[in-house]
């Protein structure tokens, strides 16, 4: 019989129930309505999965049985792959709960709440150096994703204006976006989303596996609506050059009277950039930077649940965006693609931009650069890894090993992110160890570190990944760094068990799978283009 052999395991349950008995009375005696202790009626019955049961049970009990199927997550803390922040002080966690009823949208019932969205988008506006905080334009988003694809509206209704201005054509050959191809799939989703022409810029290990501004050009021309460019690449954490490809849209503009403006998707660095490398010119002080996005529940060290996008001024957000409306006895301006939406996440914002301050969120960045920092020489001075991220290593230096400086800004700027691979040295002497077992060896003691390709033209690469978060500490990061050398060392000496999984991992290829809850197979979506799928 082949082992292979496939068994459904909803099936397998169902035939091994206990079978009714047919003489049993249908109707409900008093040993079968009494309530369990634990899961009422789901201690022996299934769980409904596909339709709704005709009777519930007790809060308690459905608490118990969802708390407990829960328990089979994976560790927030030990999350390593996610740069979503997952720890507050028990003061936001309080405002959390006390305002989770609210709807952000209703602004006339709750205009308190209002005001302070209304803080939040003039605050970020100053941070990243518009001309006028107070006229400041941006809205809340339930993240990065809605906070792009606005973004990107903006410069097609921008750029359509533009054209028929000129008397050109809108929709022959249409409008086209650049972005590096180490993008997040949510910048592609907007250009598939919004009917415009994805252009993926090749990144190379010359380029620091990130958009390469001069490569960039060869994709722009008249129908480019703008670029996405990244602050905080999601596979290395490197920031890309900003200034740079400003500059040079600008020598563009001159020759050819064609303007292309930029989009900064600051999904990460927008909440790091500002406090731990202030130097760094990425943000409205280049004119050609219109519209920043960033996630709070990144480094915002918000909850899940809230971004923000903001406009350099009000001229560059569209009239055709945003709406009026007429609404629960007052008049109201919308211009996000979500409308309701939960004002708990914005309240959150705003309770840690007040209590960390500019002082407080530089500490936290500062130590997450620190503890990134040691992770990345300890890794590197194993030998069995090369770190591709640069945040250990001077600025500009080329060198494999990095630095130890007392000043951040002898440091490369960059996401406190950390992404490894074997050394060429390790992978020369061990030809037959597979990198993705420490992925699985890791998962196995609690540690979520993804293993994955990096983007077209690299995907012959497979780096392994770390984000380094507020909650990530010095002691995780000691635990984590014995754990790895462990693993390595176990799959590289031939007597262990370990090193038995070398030969399984060649005898049988891996596989990637869909989601087993997932309904949607292999085949039925669109083809893989190689932007960065996960969530993050």
């Amino acid at each position: 019989m082949a082992l292979s052999k496939h068994v459904n395991p909803d099936r397998i349950i169902q035939e091994s129930r206990d079978k009714r008995d047919p003489k049993a009375h249908h109707s409900v005696t008093a040993h079968q309505a009494t309530t369990y202790s634990y899961g009422d009626r789901y201690v022996t019955n299934p769980v409904p999965k596909y339709n709704i049961a005709s009777k519930g049970v007790s809060a308690d009990a459905a608490y118990r049985i969802i708390h407990d199927e829960l328990s089979l997550d994976g560790s927030t803390v030990l999350n390593l792959a996610s740069f979503v922040h997952t720890w507050m002080p028990p003061q936001g966690e309080q405002l959390v709960q006390e305002n989770i009823t609210k709807n952000l949208i209703d602004s006339d019932e709750y205009p308190a709440t209002q005001l302070i969205h209304t803080r939040c988008v003039s605050i970020l506006a100053d941070l990243w150096h518009a001309p006028s905080a107070k006229q400041a334009i941006g809205t809340a988003t339930t993240g990065s994703s809605e906070a792009i694809q606005l973004g990107g509206l903006a410069m097609k209704k921008m750029w359509q204006a533009r054209m028929k201005e000129a008397g050109k054509n809108i929709h022959e050959p249409g409008p086209n976006i650049v972005m590096g191809a180490n993008a997040q799939v949510a910048l592609e989703k907007f250009a598939r989303y919004f009917d415009v022409e994805c252009r993926l810029v090749p990144v190379s290990v010359e380029s620091k596996y990130r958009l390469d501004p001069k490569k960039a050009m060869e994709f722009v021309d008249e129908n480019t609506i703008g670029i996405f460019i990244i602050l905080g690449s999601t596979y290395t954490g490197h920031y890309e050059p900003v200034k740079e490809m400003s500059d040079l849209l600008d020598e563009y503009e001159a020759k050819t009277g064609i303007y292309v403006p930029i989009h900064v998707d600051g999904a990460s660095g927008g909440f790091v950039a500002p406090f731990v490398h202030p130097k760094l010119v990425w943000d409205f002080k280049l004119p050609r930077v219109v519209s920043i996005n960033t996630s709070g529940h990144k480094f915002g060290l918000s909850y899940v649940g809230v971004g923000w996008v903001v406009w350099r001024d009000k001229a560059h957000l569209p009239k055709d965006l945003i709406f009026e409306l007429h609404y629960l006895g007052s008049v109201e301006y919308s211009f996000s693609l979500n409308f309701s939406r939960p004002a708990a996440p914005i309240l959150a914002q705003y309770f840690n931009l007040i209590h960390l301050g500019f002082e407080g969120y530089r500490s936290v960045g500062l130590a997450d650069m620190k503890n990134a920092r040691q992770f990345s020489r300890a890794l590197e001075k194993t030998g069995y890894y090369t770190v591709l991220s640069d945040i250990h290593r001077g600025v500009g230096a080329n060198g494999p090993h990095g630095i130890d400086d007392a000043d951040i800004e002898a440091y490369e700027p960059g996401l406190p992110v950390v992404a490894f691979r074997f050394s060429d040295n390790f992978k020369e002497k061990h030809p037959d160890i597979q990198q993705k077992w420490i992925q699985t060896l890791l998962r196995a003691k609690g540690w979520i570190v993804p293993n994955y390709e990096l983007p077209p033209s690299l995907e012959q690469i497979e780096i392994l990944r770390v984000v380094v978060r507020e909650n990530v500490t010095e002691v995780l990061i000691d635990k984590l760094i014995a754990d790895i050398i462990e693993i390595t060392e176990q799959l590289a000496d031939s007597s262990s068990s370990m090193h038995s999984l070398n030969t399984l991992g060649h005898i049988q290829k891996p596989r990637k799978h869909e989601h087993p809850e997932s309904n949607l197979k292999e085949g039925e979506g669109s083809e893989y283009s190689g932007t960065y799928a996960r969530p993050c």
